[in-house]
């Protein structure tokens, strides 16, 4: 007589930690999520796309190019500088409480830089919006984490990032199309309706989720992790801008890694840390946090110079640089919610390694492309790239989230946020200062045969500088067109050697210290074995 299967802990489903009314409407939650996500970082392409208006004195402001480099760098200095802070006042006072206060900042800073009457303005109103967009970014991956059961939590971080790839991409499209109809400030503009309707959601869909033993505030550890991001930011902007050599470059990036040396130590030393740096022993948790930082460092300083690459040299519209963009967007949308299928069947190390290689060795590709190269192999690097990050930033993502108690979630977000600001911040400054440097060496010959009334520096800081002169010379500039598009390719070939030593750096830091498998999951086969074991032994009843 055959006895029923008995009920074992090997064939219970995983009980739930999440309450049944949020996990009904969970997917739900995270469209919102994605939306408040969208419009922070949609922004930041948006503006790349407007610079030129907003210097011109009669369509924009008539803003200096130093002017403008504080218009986006105000932005990512307070952005990058709270993220943390941010993520752990998310975990103390509630994230859905946290995300609400970011966006009603962020669209209230909006409206200011839209209506900014001079740069001056725009650059305090731009610092605003990343006051509040470092109240968004950490929340809405913490909600996640608390919104999804741990089976389904891959693929939820899988859309998050996913939506970040299709805002990058988006931004020049939508910033073209805004920029053809209406007045600079529309850029600024889009982000109200946007956010109205994104706060509404909230209010209706989004639950409240907060550390419930939370401890004593840690002051002394949040003002340090405040002042020494801050500074090291700082000094990689103007290291971008004044050279590395400069006093006031090496001195504040030093001073930003003595604090957050301090920092760590204390944090070690307190017994309410606002961050327990033992999260870093981890190799799950800091290998991640690695891969996250130079695989946007990679990709950043890359977008930095494509711009330049596709405007200035191919000669294509604003618009139509976007939309050569679509390739990553849409391979990272089609990737990135599947990555999670492929972590649970070959290992979150082999995933990411792979992930990593694909991005480093796209950025190679960059150095067959030159002046005349058929657009459509650009297009299928992009793809190539948008893939390979799509199989890197959700796994790795994930892989931070799950190392910390659920509690804790802010911490992780912020952790992983963090990372992610200052790796592209140090792309664009440290490719960016390649990219300069190789240009300026490359188009010298050419400049010295300049008028002896033009000045010969400004005119080799960019090849948008050197064309902006070639123009205003006419006939007699007509010699500096090639040589500065020339020069052009043979920089951006240095910088590209540059990002795919960065990406395959992060190959070999994910291979070498990120653990095979991510906490509680076993190989496919490990899985067949022990229910084919537990059927045996439930046939032997």
């Amino acid at each position: 007589m055959n006895r029923a299967t008995p009920v074992t802990s090997a064939n219970l489903p995983p009980a739930r930690t999440v309450d049944e009314h949020i996990h009904r409407r969970r997917w739900a939650i995270l469209g919102v999520l994605v939306i408040s996500l969208l419009v922070v970082v949609l922004d930041n392409s948006i503006l790349n796309v407007a610079i030129k208006t907003i210097a011109d004195p009669e369509k924009g402001l008539g803003a200096t190019q130093s002017e403008l480099q504080w218009a986006i760098n105000s932005y990512t200095l307070v952005f990058a500088g709270l993220l943390f802070t941010a993520g752990i006042l998310g975990d103390r006072f509630g994230r859905k409480r946290t995300l609400l206060f970011g966006m009603v900042i962020f669209g209230l800073a909006s409206l200011l830089s839209a209506y900014s009457q001079n740069p001056g303005q725009l650059i305090a109103a731009r610092a605003v919006m990343g006051f509040g967009g470092a109240f968004v970014m950490p929340a809405t991956l913490s909600i996640i984490s608390n919104v999804f059961e741990p089976q389904e939590r891959p693929k939820a971080i899988g859309i998050w990032s996913g939506a970040v790839g299709l805002a990058i991409a988006i931004g020049p499209i939508t910033g073209g199309v805004l920029l053809d109809h209406f007045w600079w400030g529309s850029v600024f503009l889009i982000n109200v309706p946007i956010v109205l309707v994104g706060i509404v959601a909230m209010l209706l869909l989004v639950p409240d989720s907060r550390d419930p033993k939370p401890g004593r505030l840690d002051p002394i550890g949040v003002a340090l992790s405040i002042a020494g991001l801050v500074s090291l930011v700082y000094g990689i902007i103007r290291g971008g801008d004044a050279g590395w050599g400069s006093v006031e470059v090496l001195g504040t990036i030093v001073l930003g890694l003595l604090i957050l040396g301090f920092f760590v130590w204390f944090e070690k030393r307190s017994d309410h840390p606002a961050l327990d740096v033992k999260f870093f022993r981890d190799p799950a948790f800091s290998a991640a946090a690695g891969a996250i930082g130079l695989v946007f460092f990679a990709l950043m300083g890359v977008t930095f110079f494509m711009a330049f690459y596709l405007q200035s040299v191919r000669g294509y519209t604003p618009l139509q640089t976007g939309l050569l963009l679509l390739p990553l967007a849409i391979a990272q949308l089609m990737f990135s919610a599947r990555s999670s299928v492929m972590v649970k069947r070959f290992g979150v190390r082999a995933v990411t390694t792979g992930g990593m290689l694909v991005v480093g060795l796209s950025f190679l590709s960059f150095l067959w492309m030159d002046r005349t190269s058929p657009i459509w192999i650009l297009c299928v690097v992009f793809f190539f790239q948008g893939a390979g990050m799509a199989h890197v930033m959700p796994p790795a993502t994930n892989s931070i989230m799950s190392s910390l108690p659920r509690e804790k979630a802010g911490a992780g977000s912020a952790v992983s946020n963090t990372v992610r600001q200052v790796g592209g911040a140090l792309g664009v400054a440290i490719l960016g200062s390649v990219l300069s440097s190789v240009y300026r060496d490359r188009i010298s010959d050419d400049l010295d045969k300049l008028p002896p009334n033009v000045p010969k520096g400004p005119a080799g800081d960019s090849v948008e500088a050197t064309l902006a002169v070639a123009g205003r010379l006419g006939d007699k500039g007509a010699a500096l067109v090639d040589p500065a598009k020339d020069g052009f390719i043979e920089a951006m070939h240095a910088a590209s050697i540059g990002s795919a030593v960065v990406g395959l750096i992060g190959a070999v830091v994910v291979f070498l210290w990120m653990p095979r498998r991510e906490a509680g999951q076993t190989a496919p086969e490990a899985d067949r074995v022990e229910t084919s074991a537990e059927e045996q032994r439930s046939a032997k009843v």
